[in-house]
């Protein structure tokens, strides 16, 4: 397994970043948040995992080992592939995925595109005594990625890769750009995700 990769990150996207490790690019597929804290020509550092199927080599990239390790768990959960795992860590921060998931709360676990109470409550049944509740710490905050303007259609488009229909994702980006008319990309898709998570 790809554990971690480091070196300059050479793109930023939607979905993934390349990062140049001994002179190969890895594209490597990272939730809004991650992506945030990037930057195009500085070394950046991501806990890993490679997805292996029959057609595919993903490799799937996180800011830290405790996002990776939900990531696997959520996995473990019939009916969770790597996608869904994806949106999930998107939406939910680990602390809240995991007190979610002791306490039962089925609205929260109901706000990731794809879930509903059916998968919710299987969540919960199959991981409740898999996760441990820590008192909740304080994250670093996130820095907005350089703006490079006119991704309105992208970010719907990756709202939509994450399970969201087109049109509330479409009224969520326009709802930011109305407040926020030059958001870079990274900032309004993790803007538009944070509000499409509250309203369901």
């Amino acid at each position: 397994m790809i554990s971690s990769v480091r070196g300059p990150v050479l793109e930023i996207g939607l979905d993934h970043a390349v990062l140049d490790v001994g002179g190969l690019g890895y594209a490597v597929h990272c939730t809004p948040n991650t992506l945030a804290t990037l930057r195009r020509g500085t070394e950046a550092t991501l806990a890993t995992t490679l997805i292996v199927r029959e057609e595919s080599l993903t490799l799937f990239g996180f800011a830290d080992a405790d996002e990776r390790e939900l990531f696997l768990l959520l996995q473990t959960v019939s009916g969770i592939g790597p996608r869904l795992a994806l949106a999930t860590i998107a939406v939910l921060e680990p602390d809240t995925l995991r007190r979610a998931l002791h306490d039962g709360d089925l609205a929260t676990l109901t706000r990731i595109p794809g879930v509903g109470r059916k998968s919710a409550e299987r969540l919960v049944v199959e991981l409740r005594d898999k996760v441990v509740v820590a008192p909740a710490a304080a994250r670093a905050p996130t820095a907005p990625a350089t703006a490079t303007g006119g991704h309105r259609d992208q970010v719907v488009e990756a709202l939509v890769g994450l399970g969201f229909t087109q049109k509330p994702a479409e009224q969520a980006v326009d709802a930011v750009l109305a407040e926020q008319a030059d958001a870079p990309p990274a900032v309004l898709l993790r803007t538009a995700l944070a509000s499409l998570g509250r309203s369901r």
